[in-house]
């Protein structure tokens, strides 16, 4: 009888999140540790197999807070753009008001 393929982190079984096995097993899905040397070695060879998935989340938190970034900057500057334009509104309108007044 064979087993079915596991996925992996970079291929997962399934995109559904809620089908997807956890991430961080419970304490009692850990086998108990052989000694301490290996289990020293088991967390770094895990904490080197999440390494990938872990910068990736970095680099993305950082394009995130860089596209927001972008957002504020290009929404100050069409509202500045927009005050100008109402500014140079109002004084057209005073001056005709002033025109319209002295006529």
């Amino acid at each position: 009888m064979t087993r079915p393929a596991l996925g992996t982190i970079d291929h997962p079984l399934t995109h559904d999140p809620k089908k997807q096995d956890p991430m961080n097993p419970s304490l009692t899905d850990i086998p108990a540790p052989a000694s301490d040397a290996m289990t020293s070695r088991q967390n770094r060879n895990l904490e080197m197999q999440l390494m990938p998935e872990a910068l990736a989340r970095a680099h993305m938190q950082q394009r995130l807070y860089e596209a927001e970034h972008e957002r504020r900057a290009h929404r100050l500057l069409s509202a500045r753009r927009l005050q100008r334009r109402a500014e140079r509104a109002s004084l057209r309108a005073r001056r005709a008001l002033a025109l319209a007044v002295m006529q």
